[in-house]
């Protein structure tokens, strides 16, 4: 036996701005969800801050108490659906990548984000956990981005969910400009030919089929620009390749696009709805689920992102970068 499920996803356009104007924004969308009968409503990541590698992420860290979490609460009391997004959260005198799902009655379920993404290990650390939340819609499992091209949390939740819930915000790295002051741009494929990403790509759809369960995704959109965190030493590594630039390179400038992933796949791994205009969206598809988490038949197939990407992001960016954390964590939380 079988059951339908509405889910809205949205997409934000992921430039910074303050909490209050992207929360106004975020309203929009969610209310255009609820209206168009969506039960569950994602959120990019860090829907209420914005992308970008700025020691403003800092600042931008909340509390339990704070705005965001009730504005959430909120919001979804009032549509009566189930909400998630994430940010920046200050707990325990660290930062967290933090997802939220709420429910209609204020029933909170908590995400960390397990891999913080090459650069965003100098704003917030990463913890180890999943989260299932079990609700009267169904089990529902949360990834986070780049959490979603780890294999191992994928398995974790494989057997045990109705519904994946999977909420980034990815500029396409894997393809980005770095401009340098004198207008000069140098693509990342030049510097690293073949080095590519894809995880909220076909990667997502795999897993779908996989386990056997429809995946609810979001994406930022827009255009990405932003410096980069100790810039002396990331900058160089960057171009390491190319010792022409290595002067010059902690004065340049990353810029890239977003993916355009914002989309709904069904348990069979067929991509049912997508957004496909850029800039603030959302859209509202059915999903049909068992009456129990399925069980995969098959093993789980291979990742599509370069070894390359996992070493660069989740072993060479701890060692240069969480050490950054710390530090500009006692500038900006003397306590900590």
């Amino acid at each position: 036996m079988s059951r339908s499920l509405h889910i809205g996803v949205c997409q934000m356009d992921a430039a910074p701005a303050p909490a209050a104007h992207r929360l106004a924004r975020a309203a929009v969308l969610a209310e255009t969800a609820a209206k168009q009968g969506a039960q569950i409503v994602l959120l990019p990541e860090l829907f209420n801050s914005g992308y970008v590698y700025d020691n403003s992420n800092y600042t931008a860290a909340e509390t339990l108490q704070g705005p965001t979490l009730q504005w959430m609460k909120a919001q979804a009391a009032y549509h009566n659906i189930y909400l998630i997004g994430s940010l920046f959260l200050r707990d325990d005198n660290d930062i967290y990548n933090a997802a939220f799902l709420i429910a209609p009655d204020g029933t909170q379920w908590r995400y960390d984000k397990n891999y913080p993404w090459l650069y965003e290990r100098a704003y917030f650390r990463g913890r180890r956990n999943i989260t299932i939340a079990d609700t009267p819609l169904g089990k529902l499992g949360i990834l986070i981005c780049w959490d979603a091209a780890h294999a191992e949390l994928w398995q974790q939740y494989a057997g045990q969910v109705d519904v994946m819930l999977v909420i980034s915000c990815p500029p396409r790295m894997s393809h980005h400009d770095l401009v340098f002051p004198d207008g000069r741009k140098v693509n990342f494929q030049e510097l690293n030919p073949g080095v590519d990403s894809e995880f909220p790509v076909r990667d997502i759809e795999l897993r779908a089929e996989w386990m056997g369960v429809p995946v609810a995704a979001t994406t930022g959109a827009g255009s990405f620009k932003s410096g980069m965190p100790a810039p002396n030493v990331v900058a160089r590594l960057a171009v390491f390749r190319r010792p022409d630039l290595w002067r010059k390179a902690p004065d340049a400038v990353m810029e890239a696009d977003y993916y355009r992933e914002t989309k709904i796949v069904d348990a069979s791994g067929q991509v049912v709805a997508r957004i496909e205009q850029d800039g603030d969206g959302v859209l509202v598809a059915a999903v049909t689920c068992a009456d129990a988490p399925p069980q995969p038949r098959t093993p789980q197939p291979p990742m599509h992102t370069h070894p390359l990407a996992y070493f660069a992001a989740d072993t060479l960016s701890k060692l240069l970068l969480s050490p950054v954390y710390r530090a500009q964590l006692k500038h900006a939380m003397p306590d900590a």
